[in-house]
């Protein structure tokens, strides 16, 4: 592998650089994106080696591009590559959605779709932007990829050694799966977190009550500082699952609301002791 194309040289995309300027000296890393000054910054910071304005010129001897802007803009830059897209450049993304970006790829790819893999990090931060970007952001990180039956398994392959390059432990799975999980587990909370805010932001004493917010409100929040935009995207482009996790969770809180307007101490006790269970025994898991 001698040359990646970012598109959206952010934190995923820049960390995915600097991974591979440390694995790889000799690779050339093509940086592209909306933002001049973004790249400007990328390149003053060493990320990427060249910025690109020219995509026809950008996709010469690629042998990987990697799709990393908010999910939105998948399907514009998948139109803007098509027509320069030889048959020995693979591409994948870095969406938290699959399903909505498969189907963009393989409307605009057509026979060629074949040379894409959706893939998505499980790697991230609150922050955003190129100056966030660490190299090792993706090592012991789980990395998803969603082939089809049309993936080339040469392109499969070029992507999950990609990954493992970064440090990622890469698993596969179906993108309707993928949905549904990462609804669950990742854009629900994200939801949850950024309501919460909004919620005491819009209060007339929000003042006073940041001022008294400690650290649990600050840790059930923290994922409420990430980028507005990526979320926006995310929340729209997963509306079925994250509708039916919405649903799911609003009749937990009416089970909670209805156990304490009862006074129930042993119901709340209960669900109390099965959800910190769970949560530590998942913890525990992760160590």
């Amino acid at each position: 592998m001698k040359k990646i194309v970012i598109f959206g040289v952010g934190l995923i995309g820049g960390s995915v650089a600097l991974a591979f300027k440390k694995a790889v000296p000799s690779i050339q890393i093509v940086g592209m994106g909306r933002s001049h000054e973004s790249l400007q910054t990328a390149l003053n910071l060493g990320v990427i080696d060249v910025a690109c304005s020219d995509i026809a010129i950008a996709l010469q001897d690629a042998d990987i591009v990697l799709i990393a802007a908010p999910v939105a803009q998948t399907t514009s830059i998948l139109s803007a590559i098509k027509p320069h897209l030889n048959m020995k450049t693979v591409i994948t993304d870095a969406g938290s959605t699959k399903d909505d970006v498969l189907r963009s790829a393989k409307k605009i790819l057509g026979d060629q779709v074949s040379q894409f893999v959706g893939g998505h990090p499980i790697a991230g931060a609150e922050k955003s932007g190129v100056t966030a970007a660490m190299a090792d952001l993706f090592v012991g990180k789980n990395v998803v990829l969603t082939p089809t039956p049309e993936t080339n398994i040469q392109a499969l392959a070029s992507v999950s050694s990609f990954w493992k390059t970064c440090g990622a432990k890469v698993s596969e799975m179906s993108a309707e799966t993928h949905d549904g999980i990462f609804a669950a587990v990742s854009h629900l909370p994200h939801l949850l977190a950024f309501a919460l805010v909004d919620d005491i932001a819009l209060r007339p004493n929000a003042a006073q009550l940041f001022s008294f917010a400690a650290s649990g409100f600050r840790d059930f929040t923290r994922i409420a500082g990430s980028h507005p935009e990526m979320w926006r995207d995310i929340s729209l482009a997963n509306k079925r699952a994250l509708l039916n996790e919405l649903t799911a969770y609003q009749a937990e809180l009416s089970t909670l609301k209805k156990l304490i307007e009862n006074d129930d101490e042993h119901g709340l006790k209960a669900l109390f002791e099965r959800a910190s269970a769970a949560r530590n025994a998942w913890a525990e898991s992760k160590t």
